[in-house]
């Protein structure tokens, strides 16, 4: 698990910004949705990953207990399935020239439909009632990507708790992006997986000061539970 470290001058800047430390602590489950970021076998697989997190395999009991609480106090838990489509080699082509002729080629064999590495880690708890996404960017909020947005404004919700893998790359992008589409983002410090502490907290610490609120797993899942008890009252 990444060693997590956010320093106290960020949390005295968030407390004098927002005047508390923890905005979203009103988080209510019933117009929350759990948005459970390319935890497949195609970042989590040894021998079948393109990018391999070794790191995204210990924040899954996280990550399914947290779909446990929220699901039985009324809110969605969504499963995002990153996905490589072949009409992206052209309106991607960007990220593709980066990647290289070769990692663009493992990327495609990870990660296409059907595929063992498009498919979920066997060891999520994914329910009939959860809705999978698929999603074709970094980000799953940006314009083209996925319809994750059009899905959570039918069901009402306004709240998005991020978590999966890669913190500082595909999280990092939906959650910045949920925040620019008006959505309240709460980011799991415990359920995000990088390649290294530094590239994860790097990713908190910009997060936590402009982007949404920051919070590990005990605490996303107390509050879920007090606020649903004390609504319920």
């Amino acid at each position: 698990m990444h060693k997590i470290d956010i320093p106290q001058s960020v949390i005295d800047r968030v407390i004098q910004r927002r005047g508390r430390e923890h905005i979203f602590d009103d988080v209510d489950s019933a117009r929350t949705a759990l948005v459970v970021v390319d935890m497949q076998n195609g970042f989590m697989m040894p021998g079948v990953a393109h990018s391999l997190c070794e790191e995204a395999v210990n924040i899954v009991p996280n990550i399914n207990k947290i779909a446990e609480t929220l699901r039985a106090h009324g809110g969605l838990v969504v499963w995002i399935q990153n996905r490589f489509t072949e009409e992206s080699r052209i309106s991607w082509s960007v990220s593709h020239a980066m990647r290289g002729a070769a990692g663009t080629e493992k990327r495609a064999d990870a990660m296409r439909e059907g595929s063992l590495g498009h498919q979920l880690w066997a060891d999520l708890d994914v329910r009939p009632e959860d809705a999978i996404v698929p999603k074709e960017r970094f980000s799953a909020f940006i314009q083209g990507s996925s319809p994750i947005e059009a899905l959570l404004r039918s069901k009402g919700i306004d709240t998005v708790i991020i978590t999966g893998t890669v913190t500082n790359v595909c999280c990092e992008s939906t959650a910045r992006d949920a925040m620019m589409r008006n959505f309240r983002v709460i980011f799991v410090s415990d359920g995000n997986a990088a390649q290294n502490d530094a590239e994860h907290n790097a990713t908190l610490v910009a997060i936590y000061l402009t982007f949404g609120d920051v919070m590990p797993t005990d605490m996303v899942v107390g509050l879920l539970k007090e606020n649903a008890k004390a609504k319920a009252a």
